[in-house]
């Protein structure tokens, strides 16, 4: 026999977004940081790609969309509190891009150095059964481990 000894991981990044998956990641992580004491960063990137060049060029567009990102990412912050999570080992992280995956996995992870990065599975509209195209691509490029949730829940979200 061998005993079975659960991984403790030291610092979690979790990407967050409004999609169902990415909450149920947001919930998965923050226990998991929880139960474990780890650091916990919470990460959201500002899609550059679906900002047309007029709202690029006009900064009062740019700041406040990344004000409003910034706000929502500390509403998670604030529930990682509540829930439990020591204040001190929180790090709220926004960031900008085009391909949010590649944006984290090049950047994000390599200035926060997480052990273990969980992120939601959502993909293209009606496909459930297949990983979304940037969890996908984190999975393969993260170069740590990486947990993809996954939720029955799209309806509303699609």
């Amino acid at each position: 026999m061998f005993e079975i000894k659960p991984k403790k991981f030291k610092k979690i990044l979790v990407g967050v977004d409004d999609a169902p998956d990415a909450r149920a990641a947001f919930s998965y992580a923050v226990d998991k940081a929880k139960r474990d004491g780890s650091e916990l960063g919470i990460v959201s990137i500002l899609e550059t790609d679906r900002v047309n060049v007029y709202q690029i060029l006009d900064k009062d567009y740019v700041h406040s969309s990344e004000d409003e990102l910034r706000q929502r990412v500390n509403e998670y912050v604030q529930a990682a509190i509540d829930y439990g999570v020591d204040p001190e080992k929180i790090t709220a992280i926004v960031d900008r891009g085009e391909r949010p995956a590649e944006r984290i996995c090049n950047h994000v992870i390599p200035a926060f150095q997480p052990d273990l990065l969980v992120v939601g599975s959502i993909g293209k509209k009606g496909n459930r059964k297949a990983v979304g195209s940037q969890a996908s691509y984190m999975a393969r490029h993260a170069g740590t481990s990486v947990f993809v949730i996954r939720t029955n829940t799209v309806q509303a979200y699609e």
